[in-house]
């Protein structure tokens, strides 16, 4: 009967009784308890009580993953005690999975320095309330969506104050960011009109960070950086076409060619392929950059994006917000390539919606090239393994047993629609025993 029991059931019952109808003693012996304080620790950052450790304890033995306490080592045995340290109807110090893990998860892609020591922002806000609410990930680089508090002072386009006083809040009760009512999910447009929005991409912080002053390239790379989890070194390829290289980039540095033929084409021809999507944005400010504000102008580009022409005056002229993926083909092609056991949901970058004549994608504006970027398979890996490093501690790249289980997780998390609650708890389990 227990081992036919889901999670909600077997949290409902008292400790003794799951432990009798499962036919396991209540304290089956140090493994099992290890392990559980073990994925409340990596979930949390905080002591779990004892009854979260007793209960957290019985499910896994109750757990079929788990064979019944035999096979603790299994890939999935712990999931049910994983899911019980992140829900807060059921565990008391929940709340510091989506107070401390999530947004110390999350605060490095807010910043060029990608420092953790950065206030909690609407770009941060958003990621913590995508995965407490199970939304498709995909749909934070591109979609209208805003997470915010229901505190005072209210939402700012012009200043963070909001959400430092969010941070300042007690995170068990008026701060809880695990509560649907504290931190609530919104749209952009309701806060900001006039401006095209493009997930965190179009978030004040990441158009602070990102597309305040320099030539909007910093947003292209770090999203790359963030949520692909690579940056354009690796990527280099001097054999895309170089025709959307613009002209601030010169074709002789130095008074040599060879340097731009075989070095900075190898980064610019993809990345200002992309880049262009950026080109009717801008971080308005003066004097103190935090004070300033998301701008949008269709239709009209920035002067940024055509500065220092001289440099080369046959480059390309930024006219609108076009883009192009020149990698989709080429060695950067590795970048949508999935596995073969993501089954039918794996489509590699996406199916072509714009194809131009060389089956590169092409689209306008920053929504359709999040769109691109969160349908690679890049995307889908990157976000198992920043959470597998941030919940067992290390780089599930450098051992063959983690890389087999991470691609195990990548399945789960294209198969889950996209859901990253999913992801933390099936790390979580994986290492549970170390």
């Amino acid at each position: 009967m227990g081992k036919s029991m889901g999670i909600k059931q077997k949290l409902l019952l008292p400790l003794a009784l799951l432990a009798m109808l499962t036919g396991q003693s209540t304290w089956a012996g140090p493994a099992e308890r290890a392990m559980a304080k073990r994925i409340h620790d990596r979930l949390t950052g905080v002591n779990a009580t004892n009854v979260a450790i007793d209960t957290m304890e019985a499910l896994i033995l109750a757990e079929p993953a788990c064979g019944g306490g035999a096979t603790l080592d299994a890939i999935g045995c712990g999931k049910d005690a994983a899911e019980y340290a992140i829900d807060t109807a059921q565990n008391s110090n929940a709340y510091a999975f989506y107070n401390v893990t999530l947004k110390n998860f999350a605060a490095p892609w807010t910043n060029e320095e990608q420092t953790v020591f950065a206030p909690l922002n609407d770009y941060t806000a958003t990621v913590v309330g995508a995965i407490r609410d199970g939304l498709d990930f995909r749909r934070i680089l591109y979609d209208d969506l805003l997470y915010r508090g229901s505190n005072s002072p209210a939402y700012s386009n012009s200043n963070n104050n909001h959400y430092e006083a969010l941070e300042t809040l007690n995170p068990e009760t008026t701060g809880n960011l695990a509560n649907p009512a504290i931190l609530q999910q919104t749209t952009q447009t309701s806060v900001r009109p006039t401006v095209a929005p493009a997930g965190i991409m179009t978030s004040r912080a990441g158009a602070m960070a990102f597309f305040s002053d320099g030539t909007n390239r910093a947003m292209f790379r770090f999203t790359l950086m963030n949520h692909l989890c690579t940056d354009l070194e690796p990527l280099k390829d001097e054999t895309r076409a170089p025709d959307r290289v613009r002209r601030d980039v010169s074709r002789s540095p130095g008074g040599d060619s060879r340097i731009f033929l075989n070095n900075c084409v190898g980064c610019h021809a993809g990345m200002d392929g992309m880049a262009g999507a950026f080109a009717f944005y801008e971080w308005s400010y003066t004097g103190d950059k935090s004070t300033g504000s998301l701008t949008y102008t269709p239709g009209a580009v920035t002067a940024k994006h055509n500065i220092n022409q001289n440099n080369f005056e046959y480059g390309y002229l930024t006219t609108d917000d076009s883009w192009v993926n020149y990698w989709r083909n080429g060695p950067n092609s590795k970048l949508g390539v999935r596995f073969a056991d993501d089954g039918p949901a794996a489509s590699g970058w996406g199916p072509l919606v714009n194809p131009d004549a060389n089956g590169n994608e092409t689209g306008n504006g920053a929504r359709s090239l999040g769109i691109e970027l969160a349908n690679s398979r890049a995307f889908a890996q990157c976000q198992v393994d920043k959470a597998f490093k941030a919940v067992c501690l290390r780089d599930p790249n450098v051992m063959s047993t983690d890389r087999s289980a991470r691609d195990g997780f990548v399945s789960n998390f294209v198969g889950s629609g996209y859901n990253m609650r999913e992801v933390f708890t099936d790390v979580a389990a994986y290492c549970k025993g170390s």
